[in-house]
């Protein structure tokens, strides 16, 4: 599973992801189908549903049934023979923000894996997934999921038609080979008015899957009490190169280059791009003006956030992370993915300064 990269000879200088060019096999491709660091150590035991929110307790009980039931042993004997297969179950958690929908998925995970052995869950968002069958095609897609037990899909996308329909036929390609499904969905946390809840949206765009989904509604306010983006003062330049200076693990890359390097480097590999780092710093922070730059910045901030590497941010003549993406993307059919990574990229920045300050 290689990734090669080509850096500096001076091995006292700081490294740079627009050096590192990550030759990914589809192997690596499907073992990065797991928890991420950022969830690896949820479990059903630690989380911690409000009382105030029966709905959060009742789907915990019903994740944990559905971990027995996917670890229970297959028909056997004369059941086997009449072909009784059981229906692998399908659940989709549906709430708000922060409620702790990716905490459950991701126990979930755990749960079968701890029970069934390693590799039999497969763990991934919906971009994962759809990067994934661009890299390897539809039908190898299918087989290597298919030999899972179970296939997490976190924060399930319906702002893009072509990619909702093609994740809709890999579930049923999926559901109909006996593997169990579960997925999540998110929406912005005030956004009431249009479809807090997206249960009717999910279930109608996987169409011919809607009658095997079982839909559990998990209701609450956002546990980290959080705006929608986290504010996080930006750093001087001079500031964010003496931080990563000499420091195990850090990065250090003008913005601009960075992007034209993400242009030459599929979606798929963004996480091998960060093998090893610790740190990311960015100079040269400037407002992304096309909306296929914004994207594969969205995809590189997710994981980032999976990996809980911190960054440092040095603006263009003060710009912050939250003047990123323009008040049209905003405002836009992508807005969901751009408030996310809006909201992670703060929570990132504000680490990295933590680490640039200690004090």
């Amino acid at each position: 599973m290689p990734v090669t990269a080509v850096q500096s000879q001076d091995p006292t200088a700081t490294t740079s992801l627009a050096a590192v060019r990550p030759a990914v096999t589809p192997e690596r491709l499907l073992a990065d189908l797991v928890p991420p660091r950022h969830f690896a150590e949820a479990r059903f035991a630690s989380y911690r549903a409000n009382p105030e929110h029966p709905s959060q307790a009742a789907t915990l009980d019903r994740l944990q049934e559905v971990a027995a039931e996917i670890a229970a042993p297959a028909p056997s004997g004369l059941r086997a023979l009449l072909g009784r297969r059981r229906t692998p179950p399908a659940v989709y958690m549906d709430g708000g923000f922060g409620v702790g929908k990716t905490h459950l998925l991701t126990s979930l995970a755990h749960a079968v894996t701890e029970a069934c052995g390693p590799g039999t869950a497969a763990y991934g968002t919906f971009v994962e997934y759809t990067n994934l069958v661009g890299a390897l095609g539809f039908l190898p897609t299918v087989e290597a999921l298919s030999a899972k037990r179970l296939v997490c899909i976190d924060e399930f996308e319906l702002d893009d038609p072509g990619d909702t329909v093609l994740m809709s036929r890999l579930l049923r390609e999926l559901a109909d080979r006996g593997v169990a499904l579960a997925a999540t969905s998110n929406t912005l946390p005030d956004a009431l008015g249009e479809g807090r809840f997206a249960a009717e949206d999910f279930l109608r765009e996987i169409q011919a899957l809607a009658d095997r989904f079982e839909v559990l509604r998990v209701d609450g306010e956002d546990y980290r009490h959080r705006a929608v983006v986290t504010d996080a003062a930006p750093l001087a330049a001079d500031e964010v190169r003496a931080a990563v200076a000499d420091r195990p693990g850090a990065v250090l890359d003008d913005f601009a280059d960075l992007l034209a390097h993400l242009a030459t480097v599929h979606p798929s590999r963004y996480g091998a791009l960060l093998d090893g780092v610790e740190l990311v710093g960015l100079t040269g922070v400037r407002p992304v003006t096309r909306q296929e730059v914004a994207l594969r910045v969205v995809v590189l901030v997710d994981r980032l956030y999976d990996r809980d590497v911190p960054v440092l941010l040095s603006g263009v003549d003060g710009t912050t992370h939250r003047q990123l993406f323009s008040d049209e993307m905003l405002r836009g059919g992508y807005r969901k993915k751009y408030y996310r990574a809006l909201s992670r990229l703060g929570a990132l920045a504000e680490e990295g300064r933590r680490l640039a300050d200690p004090a």
